[in-house]
């Protein structure tokens, strides 16, 4: 592969840490991004999905963007989860984010008013002209019920400076490989699944923005900088050894198991706040499992 990606390659979408009565807490998140940077993490992305972002209300965002960027900022990029889906909403929050000193931001397609293409062109694009630092598209259709089409992210691509990269959850490997083929220099396509990424980088993609890299940031670390290397055989040993977990995390609603997880390997970070809810006695039970299983915890 040419040029290393603006952000890296291995992009944890870090979890945000609660106290026992699920406030925020900002020394814990503060340790959290160091140990994911120590682990080998490229960038942190903060407060996306697996940071819980639908409950996680504007000021504490900030909160926690002011956090992570004072604990790791001078380290590696810190990405702020800035999108939803009200166009004025986003530019105006991320206006008041860029204060904060963050390296860029994530946007996600806007979810559940269900806009056409062209909706969700003008939509990026408005956000994009209104701020100077790089975006990361978000496309994800299990969560918005729309796909942003490979047309409409290569549009935005070459006619947005500052979009930089979209982090491609949609399952579609044709789309991949559409925007991929279509890219301009320098413009990146993360996997936004971490069972997916050994086969979007065999595709041309730069590497993962990863839940997994929360629990597990050197073992997701070496998978990409394996295929980063084209050395595609022990990539691909790499990835098999870590699958069992990468897909046992999802065995409910993102990050319930993630946080489930965290607490199991001895860093715990709080539950999650509702409506989603705690992992139960069984499945922590079946994750320990699996943890033992791949090398992630001690037999």
């Amino acid at each position: 592969m040419s040029q290393e990606p603006r952000f890296g390659r291995m992009i944890p979408a870090m979890v945000t840490p609660f106290d026992e009565d699920r406030e925020l807490d900002l020394d814990k998140a503060q340790a959290l991004a160091t140990r994911l940077v120590d682990g080998g993490s490229d960038s942190l992305i903060v407060n996306g999905t697996t940071g819980e972002s639908p409950t996680v209300f504007y000021p504490q965002k900030m909160d926690l963007f002011r956090a992570v960027v004072e604990a790791v900022g001078e380290r590696v990029p810190v990405i702020a989860n800035v999108g939803d889906n009200c166009t004025a909403d986003t530019v105006s929050f991320a206006r008041e984010v860029a204060e904060l000193g963050v390296d860029g931001f994530m946007c996600v397609v806007p979810y559940y008013n269900k806009p056409p293409q062209e909706g969700i062109y003008q939509h990026f694009r408005t956000i994009a002209n209104a701020v100077e630092l790089p975006v990361i598209l978000y496309n994800i259709p299990g969560r918005c019920v729309v796909n942003m089409e490979a047309e409409t992210t290569l549009r935005l691509a070459r006619e947005c400076g500052n979009v930089v990269a979209v982090k491609e959850a949609s399952g579609r490997m044709e789309q991949v490989e559409a925007i991929v083929a279509g890219a301009p220099e320098g413009f990146s396509v993360y996997s936004g699944d971490d069972a997916a990424t050994f086969d979007i980088m065999k595709r041309g993609g730069a590497g993962v923005v990863s839940t997994i890299g929360n629990v597990a940031p050197a073992r997701m670390k070496e998978i990409v900088d394996l295929c980063a290397a084209g050395d595609w055989q022990a990539a691909e040993a790499a990835n098999e050894r870590l699958m069992p977990l990468m897909k046992g995390l999802f065995e409910t609603a993102n990050p319930i198991l993630v946080k489930e997880a965290l607490k199991l390997a001895g860093f715990p970070v709080g539950g999650v706040r509702l409506p989603l809810v705690d992992a139960t006695p069984e499945q922590s039970a079946r994750l320990a499992g699996i943890m033992r299983e791949v090398g992630v915890l001690e037999a």
